[in-house]
């Protein structure tokens, strides 16, 4: 199928040919004829599969039937809100592309920044809103900003807004849209708290799930290094020894450990900036720019952060750590491997991280290759997956993860406890000065 085929506007099958698009992802070419139809969505859908274009090119082939007919001010006609300012930005970039030939006006707002440019664009006038729910209630509190005229809301990243502890805010945000609207939800997962939401949001909707793990995984050739914890740092300044690697996007689970890892590579003398929600608006652009145009070879970050990281043709993805939940190990491989270009993932695994394995190996159904030959060696030994010894319990169960000692002292009957004097005396009277024992 190509775009021509779903009935999309000559402005925008344009903009779409100009970026070098001519067919659709299956998410586009499913939700796309859906959303023209005015009804609802709940999409599962994780970055990387063209989520973005499936919502922007309906909102904005609507937008612009409604405007050829319209005249006055400009105001808020579609609400996109997203959990970073990443990916905020990412989706403005995806709105500008696509609507370049529409005429509609869009502006992004998050926090971390001075409001005041982003007031002036409100100011003049703009169709689509896409925010981060802080800084979208900051200026909804100032009255710089109304929601009574939202005709399409997009939730976008729900089960992030949750781990991030946005759910709340969500909610308040929600409490001001209009009752009639058409309503856009995507999650990446789809836990009981996240259904419930997607229940008080969307009426009667036409549902999409597009979750190509085996997919993701077939055009990434993966790698595991079995490596103590303290080698991780040496194991990864000998990899990236190898030239070939051009561009480099770093795992690690804590804000703190992207920070040491980018430390111990500058002082190793390989370009690399870390990214994370600690850093500075500034600071994270930057950096984020600066990967992108390859002055910077590597970039550390961790999950969260990650989210809205779109790099072309990244050539490698390294989990300094494996994550402890399998879905996530996919989200991270899945920055490579983009767009039918190969793409290679690469994971350290200590003793402490095994266990993780099954549960990744089950959600991809295959065991990662396993490279022996390097020069930081488990000293232990690498098996695939960790090896769980019974202990022989002589036929009576033991406390779960607690082990039995070695040896055991004979045990000695407690002694009779010590009676009060008075009451000693008491009982004596009626006992026949009989002692209690």
């Amino acid at each position: 199928m190509t775009f021509e085929q779903l009935n999309l506007i000559e402005p925008i099958l344009r903009a779409l040919k100009t970026e070098g698009y001519t067919e659709p992802t299956p998410i586009q070419e499913q939700a796309i004829p859906v959303l023209l139809q005015g009804r609802d969505l709940m999409g599962s859908a994780q970055t990387g599969t063209g989520k973005t274009a499936a919502f922007a090119i309906p909102i904005l082939q609507l937008l612009y039937g409604k405007r050829a007919t319209s005249r006055g001010n400009r105001e808020i006609k579609a609400l996109i809100v997203t959990p970073t300012r990443e990916l905020a930005i990412q989706i403005s970039e995806s709105f500008t592309a696509y609507g370049k030939h529409t005429g509609l006006k869009h502006t992004v707002v998050y926090g971390g920044v001075s409001q005041n440019p982003q007031v002036s664009m409100l100011k003049s006038g703009v169709d689509i809103l896409i925010a981060t729910p802080g800084r979208l209630l900051d200026l909804i509190d100032q009255r710089l900003i109304t929601l009574e005229h939202i005709e399409y809301f997009v939730l976008d990243e729900a089960d992030r807004m949750l781990d991030m502890g946005f759910i709340h805010d969500v909610k308040k945000i929600i409490q001001k849209l209009p009752a009639k609207r058409q309503s856009l939800f995507f999650s990446a997962t789809m836990p009981p708290v996240i259904q419930k939401l997607a229940a008080t949001i969307l009426v009667k909707p036409a549902k999409v799930d597009i979750i190509p793990v085996v997919a993701t995984t077939n055009l990434i050739s993966q790698k595991l290094y079995f490596v103590d914890k303290p080698d991780k740092r040496s194991l990864l300044i000998h990899l990236l020894q190898d030239k070939s690697i051009e561009t480099a996007l770093i795992f690690t689970r804590t804000k703190h450990g992207a920070d040491k890892v980018s430390k111990d590579l500058k002082k190793a003398g390989i370009k690399a900036a870390a990214i994370h929600g600690n850093k500075s608006q500034a600071a994270r652009q930057e950096a984020l720019s600066n990967f992108k145009s390859k002055k910077t070879r590597v970039l550390v970050a961790t999950d969260i952060a990650s989210r809205g990281i779109d790099v072309e043709q990244l050539s490698h993805v390294i989990n300094y750590e494996i994550p402890n939940i399998p879905e996530t190990y996919v989200h991270r491989i899945g920055r490579t491997g983009r767009a039918g270009i190969d793409g290679i993932a690469i994971s350290f695994c200590d003793a402490e991280e095994k266990e993780y394995l099954k549960d990744i190996y089950k959600l991809i159904s295959r065991q990662i290759p396993i490279v022996n030959d390097h020069p930081f060696p488990m000293k232990e030994g690498a098996d695939a997956l960790p090896i769980v010894k019974k202990k022989p319990n002589n036929g009576r169960r033991q406390p779960r993860n607690v082990a039995p000692p070695k040896s055991q002292p004979e045990k000695k009957e407690p002694e009779a406890e010590k009676v009060p004097r008075f009451l000693e005396r008491a009982r004596r009277r009626f006992t026949g000065n009989k002692r209690l024992v």
